[in-house]
């Protein structure tokens, strides 16, 4: 007992490691599980078609069976008539109890024909629920790996574009600034450094102390000619 227990939970654990592989392989290939699916409802429809179908030649059989029977009541029925009519009484006995064996089965025929048919109706039914089922099936599975097909472009690109780093760039374009930024401040320095050189200084002085000079003895130009003017005038 202890052994077949043993060997029942064993069974069950590989039974359970089998549907978790299963499971895997359909999750990394949905198309698969879509396509055993619809396998299987096309199995099953296969099955009730043919369920169907005789199902469909019982009833057929019945109401053939029952209108042979009502033709035949209606012949009995015919030769009764003319049983009683002719006084025949010991036929007409036996044409009685022909009828009423037929009535009967008839009877029950007819209770078999309707629920025959019932039975084809509801099979047919099922037959097309199932069929549109699958078509539904097809269709979603159509759609769904649609779907997957987009959305494992989408992170294919995604993680294309995450891996394209700009940093290499970005500080290319940061040292680039930086020379950029050292040779204005070296043209600035360079500048500065002239402005205050001594001999620039000394050279500057001296120009600005020539140009006083010549405004000074411009100024005394024209005084010395004022001068010389206003005394012309006295003269006179």
């Amino acid at each position: 007992m202890a052994n077949n227990a043993i060997f029942a939970r064993l069974s069950n654990l590989w039974t359970g490691f089998i549907s978790l592989w299963v499971s895997d392989i359909e999750k990394e290939h949905p198309e698969i599980a879509y396509q055993n699916a619809i396998a299987s409802m096309i199995q099953k429809y296969t099955q009730l078609k043919a369920a169907t179908g005789a199902i469909i030649a019982r009833r057929q059989e019945i109401t053939a069976r029952l209108s042979s029977q009502e033709r035949e009541l209606a012949s009995i029925s015919n030769d009764l008539e003319a049983a009683l009519a002719t006084g025949q009484d010991d036929l007409a006995v036996v044409l009685i109890q022909k009828k009423n064996a037929l009535d009967a089965s008839i009877t029950e025929l007819r209770a078999d024909a309707e629920q025959a048919t019932t039975d084809a109706d509801n099979a047919k039914d099922s037959l097309m629920q199932v069929k549109t089922e699958i078509d539904k099936l097809k269709a979603e599975k159509d759609r769904m790996l649609a779907q997957m097909h987009s959305a494992q472009a989408r992170i294919k690109i995604q993680g294309q574009l995450d891996g394209l780093s700009v940093d290499a760039e970005v500080q290319a374009l940061g040292a680039v600034r930086d020379h950029i930024k050292g040779q204005v401040a070296q043209a600035s320095l360079g500048s500065e450094l002239h402005n205050s050189d001594l001999d620039v200084r000394l050279a500057k002085l001296r120009q600005s102390s020539g140009s006083v000079t010549a405004k000074a003895q411009l100024e005394a130009m024209k005084q010395a000619r004022a001068a010389s003017a206003q005394a012309s005038v006295k003269n006179l």
